[in-house]
């Protein structure tokens, strides 16, 4: 049965000017990624929908995204890009809570000075998020783990979901001061974290599933089975891996819990989250 949410993966037409980021040592990314590109990646691995994610910030990037879910129905959610710091905040959520595909937003932080996360333009987007339900996703390197645990603490009613498990540093096996903030910012009932982006924080060429599992350890040691999502990352995984192999390594790590557990990680916490 068809019955998983692949919760974080995104979809450009390649612009090299737009998407600098997309640099010369991920070249296998630097071309078009659609939803027919998607979605027998989806259907080969049992997934019944997505959630698409904005990797550019515009809200250009938001109404494409809008678009692509309008005539492909297996795009079950969007995470947005809005101007948070805008003065007019409300007004364009308000603008984009017509339209239901879109559950919530997202900035990104990890490209942003450390502070960001306190500026008072940027807070009062995230509190005008709740009055329209919208999440919120946070993308942050694990160096800013402190900031994202100060905005979580200050905003008690706003769901959020870590990206990427806050990016810690696979590739050098650091692990301490992540460990240290995973394990506060999970006290918090207002976050869930997304299984995501794990291969791409490792050796591109050389990670192995065991270079992931004290990781993998560390999230579901300290978030309940409640609060756990699976995220593919696609297109970017195809620079350290292939669609399948991320999910295997998921389907084996998470092999020894019960079905019910792996229903929640799988497919339940993405609808429960996102509101699918």
């Amino acid at each position: 049965m068809n019955n998983r949410i692949d919760s974080h993966q995104h979809f450009w037409k390649f612009d090299p000017v737009r998407d600098s980021w997309i640099d010369e040592s991920m070249s296998e990314i630097q071309r078009d990624f659609l939803p027919e590109d998607l979605l027998p990646l989806l259907a080969e691995n049992k997934f019944s929908g997505c959630v698409a994610v904005q990797a550019s910030q515009s809200e250009d990037e938001t109404n494409f995204l809008v678009d692509l879910a309008s005539k492909n129905d297996f795009i079950k959610g969007i995470v947005g890009w809005v101007d948070l710091r805008a003065d007019n905040i409300s007004e364009r959520l308000r603008h984009f809570s017509s339209n239901k595909t879109i559950k919530g937003f997202r900035h990104v932080v990890q490209g942003e000075a450390d502070d960001f996360m306190f500026r008072e333009d940027f807070r009062n987007g995230i509190l005008a998020l709740k009055e329209f339900d919208f999440t919120y996703d946070i993308l942050i390197f694990h160096r800013q783990l402190p900031a994202a645990i100060s905005l979580v603490k200050d905003f008690p009613n706003q769901k959020f979901v870590i990206d990427h498990i806050a990016k810690p540093d696979i590739k050098s096996g650091s692990i301490d001061s992540w460990k240290k903030g995973i394990e506060e910012i999970a006290k918090y009932d207002n976050v869930w974290c997304k299984i995501s982006g794990m291969v791409t924080e490792a050796d591109w060429e050389n990670w192995t599933p065991e270079d992931l599992k004290p990781y993998l350890d560390v999230i579901f040691e300290n978030f309940s089975t409640d609060k756990i999502l699976y995220g593919s990352d696609w297109p970017v995984l195809n620079i350290a891996s292939d669609y399948k192999e991320v999910v295997k390594t998921l389907e084996d790590y998470i092999s020894k819990f019960s079905i019910e557990d792996q229903n929640k990680i799988w497919f339940k916490n993405a609808v429960s989250f996102y509101n699918l």
